[in-house]
């Protein structure tokens, strides 16, 4: 997602101050998010803690954009896709005007959600993955009783026949020789 942001803000750009606001605001928010790749953990930390104040003062469409992009961010110490696609979701509606600020609120929101949807099928199969291991170990171990029970019971089987070969050759030895 940053890629693909960070491919916009390569474009050829109309001079900024000849576009309306809220394309300059877009842009900003694009070149925003390439900064905060950049960042490191703790300068995230910071931006994050300045970014929920924020928003938590004036919970205008750029602030809101700005802390999603934040959360949204792989990699980052504030990593949260869910919470980001949850802060776009009102600016996201289908029914909004298509303007810079909803186009870009609504492809971040598609992608989030995909990537929400991808990780809950992952972590899905590793519990799948996890079960079955369990699974393989509680019948490895069955197996393995099986088998000592089998080997008790060749056990007991090899020395009953060395009782009835013992009988047999008491009853033979008993038995008057003939000539």
């Amino acid at each position: 997602m940053v890629l693909l942001l960070a491919g916009c803000a390569g474009l050829g750009i109309p001079e900024l101050s000849t576009q309306n606001p809220e394309e300059r605001e877009v842009i900003e928010l694009i070149q925003y998010a390439q900064r905060v790749t950049t960042m490191t953990a703790e300068q995230q930390r910071r931006e994050y803690g300045a970014s929920s104040q924020a928003y938590a003062r004036d919970m205008n469409p750029n602030n809101r954009i700005r802390l999603a992009l934040l959360l949204a961010t792989p990699g980052a110490s504030t990593y949260s896709p869910a919470r980001a696609a949850g802060l776009l979701e009102p600016l996201a509606a289908p029914g909004d005007a298509a303007g810079p600020r909803s186009s870009l609120a609504r492809l971040l929101y598609v992608l989030l959600n995909e990537r929400v949807t991808e990780q809950k099928r992952a972590d899905k199969s590793r519990e799948q993955i996890e079960s079955h291991k369990e699974s393989e170990r509680g019948l490895r171990e069955q197996l393995e009783a099986q088998k000592e029970v089998e080997r008790g019971l060749r056990s007991q089987l090899e020395a009953l026949k060395e009782v009835e070969r013992s009988i047999i050759q008491r009853g033979q030895e008993s038995q008057p020789r003939r000539r």
